[in-house]
């Protein structure tokens, strides 16, 4: 890990804290809010995130970031903003306008269903997906799934936190994984 992947894996411990028994009993949640309170270890966290968009040299290498809601929302507009790329949201069913395309997928504790508006995307979009925490992977699937459907590939997804004891990287397959801090 280089010296800055060291300072976000600090800023990590010292300012996302766990919520235990939330949303559900036994469900451990990583609460991100004290992080992005914090200017600076917020723009470090864009800026390490970013990196998963980018090639050799510094230019992006994707056209698009599609962020999930809702926290995943935030890192991915700061993300987009980073790499000078538009921003898509994926969001909970019934909340976006228009034609919609949809996914549903289960959760550590429920089942969800997503969407994405189905002109999100122009055909052969290359997009980095962005989301806080990867647990499942049930969401990173569905939204990839919805991401094929709406035109676009998705080049790497990249996450804040990865909870690698539920197995969440076995159930987004061959997508590239990048996250910025592991929890075993």
């Amino acid at each position: 890990m280089t010296a800055a992947g060291d300072r976000v894996a600090e800023v990590v411990a010292e300012l996302v804290r766990d919520v235990p028994d939330f949303p559900e009993p036994g469900v451990v949640f990583k609460d991100i809010a004290p992080l992005l309170a914090d200017g600076v270890a917020f723009a470090d966290v864009v800026t390490a995130l970013a990196r998963h968009g980018r090639g050799v040299g510094g230019r992006p290498t994707v056209d698009k970031v599609v962020g999930i809601e809702a926290r995943g929302f935030i890192l991915a507009a700061a993300v987009a903003l980073k790499l000078g790329v538009g921003f898509v949201p994926v969001r909970k069913q019934g909340k976006l306008p228009g034609p919609t395309e949809r996914e549903s997928y289960a959760l550590e504790y429920a089942t969800a269903v997503v969407e994405m508006q189905s002109d999100a995307l122009k055909p052969g979009d290359r997009v980095l997906l962005v989301d806080d925490v990867l647990a499942t992977g049930g969401t990173i699937a569905a939204t990839a799934a919805l991401i094929g459907r709406c035109g676009g590939s998705v080049e790497s997804v990249a996450v804040l936190i990865e909870l690698t004891f539920l197995g969440g990287r076995a159930r987004i397959g061959d997508l590239v994984l990048h996250s910025l801090v592991a929890v075993t």
